[in-house]
């Protein structure tokens, strides 16, 4: 039985994640080559699968311009922003793009740099393992680290979302 959700998720219109930190562990590996790799969690697979099935606008937004971010949207099937200096900046386009209302984002990022796009959005989340700050700017701290399904315990834990009913 699940919890009565924190937020109601008729009010969110759209959710950005980071990338590194938030749908990884922060930890890159790098071989001889110079080729990057990242590991991700595929609960955090199944909870994108969720909100693809309840029409809700989900994003990543990196700083990082590389292809792991990239394939990793594929995969999930979202749109990815990735090589800009700005959150913020880059969200403000997002919106004259798409007309989102930031007060109906939930943005979930991990480090300095979502610090003021997160202060923009209607909802922050982070990781357990964020940095402090960005902790202190959250409407919610989870209990999950970065990389571990985080978007998964978002979703069912804090917005109280039955998986089976709605994908099964």
């Amino acid at each position: 039985m699940h919890k009565a959700p924190l937020f109601d998720l008729d009010k969110i219109n759209a959710l950005i994640f980071d990338f590194d930190g938030v749908l990884t562990d922060n930890i890159v590996f790098t071989d001889q080559n110079g080729i990057e790799s990242v590991a991700c969690s595929r609960a955090d697979g199944l909870a994108f699968d969720v909100l693809r099935r309840l029409k809700k606008q989900s994003y990543i937004l990196s700083t990082e311009k590389n292809q792991v971010v990239e394939a990793r949207a594929n995969k999930l099937k979202i749109p990815v922003i990735q090589g800009i200096n700005n959150k913020v900046n880059a969200l403000k386009e997002l919106k004259k793009k798409e007309g989102i209302d930031f007060k109906s984002v939930l943005y979930m990022g991990n480090d300095l740099n979502d610090y003021r796009a997160m202060q923009l959005c209607g909802i922050s989340v982070c990781p357990a393992d964020s940095h402090p700050k960005i902790k202190e700017i959250s409407d919610i701290v989870l209990k999950t680290n970065g990389g571990n399904g985080v978007v998964r315990e978002l979703l069912e834990d804090i917005l109280g979302l039955d998986f089976v009913k709605i994908l099964y």
